[in-house]
């Protein structure tokens, strides 16, 4: 199934060109959709065959004619994979000359959820001075409580899949500080249950800034795949129901700068866009 929130973040089913309400099928509060996505997770498989059912009567929309939200709202945490892809490693040594280390040595970082947005929101960079760069990833949601969980058994800890561009001002800064500025985590268009997805670590995916494609990679590439990124942050901390993990950016990192609209697309998944601004100067 494809969830996703719109609107005054009412949840809905993605089908063809239609979203289909849920909050008449399942039990959810719009004031507080992060703990309610929690609690239709939780119940996710039980809920499964009402929410099938119960479609057909659905009150539906366009999606043309809905604003779509941010899937996950506001998780207790956004966890990072940095240089998670040999060509990328290359790339940063190449333009900033500093990716000494990959992944497995430099472990993962953590974003604000605060700087999380939706489908078609803006992202307002701070520095116009500053190269502020794209970084176009896959990202999953944790379905259910883990620590210390292997590879081999982390996908029956994987609620879902999404898209998500991790935006990046370049500096001497940590990597914290640098990717957590308000609206500097885009994710949508929806979550994409695991069932549908299948293996995660053969998705191809794509990145446009304006007409032009910036990334065009796989995640067959990725150094530690989703199911080995899981295992390396569950072994640090535990993670709870909501969370969002990303997995990282192949090569094609570029600058972003004001009136630019950035595309995102992943197989089985779908795309979204945002447009981009300077803080503060938002519609001048």
């Amino acid at each position: 199934m494809k969830i996703a929130l719109f609107n005054d973040f009412i949840p809905g089913i993605v089908q063809d060109d239609r979203i289909f309400e849920l909050d008449s099928i399942v039990p959810w509060d719009s004031s507080n959709p992060q703990d309610s996505l929690v609690r239709l997770m939780d119940r996710f498989e039980e809920l499964r065959p009402q929410i099938n059912s119960s479609l057909s009567s659905a009150k539906s929309h366009l999606l043309s004619e809905v604003n779509l939200r941010p899937p996950v709202p506001n998780p207790s945490k956004i966890v990072a994979a940095p240089v998670n892809y040999y060509l990328h490693q290359d790339e940063m040594n190449l333009q900033f000359n500093n990716a000494e280390y990959t992944v497995d040595k430099l472990g993962f970082f953590l974003k604000a959820p605060s700087s999380i947005i939706g489908p078609g929101d803006t992202v307002k960079l701070p520095f116009p001075e500053r190269r502020t760069d794209h970084e176009a990833e896959l990202a999953f949601v944790v379905g259910k409580k883990a620590k210390d969980v292997p590879a081999a058994k982390a996908h029956h800890y994987i609620f879902g899949y999404f898209a998500l561009m991790d935006i990046t001002v370049r500096g001497k800064e940590d990597r914290p500080w640098r990717k957590s500025f308000d609206t500097f985590t885009p994710i949508g268009p929806w979550i994409v249950t695991a069932d549908e997805i299948g293996n995660p670590n053969e998705l191809s995916f794509r990145l446009w800034v304006n007409q032009e494609l910036r990334h065009n990679a796989n995640t067959k590439d990725l150094i530690y795949d989703c199911y080995k990124f899981f295992e390396a942050a569950s072994s640090v901390m535990t993670l709870e129901p909501g969370d969002i993990i990303t997995t990282g950016t192949p090569d094609g990192v570029g600058p972003i700068d004001r009136g630019d609209t950035v595309r995102i697309q992943i197989d089985r998944i779908g795309e979204f866009s945002v447009t981009v601004d300077y803080k503060g100067l938002e519609g001048t």
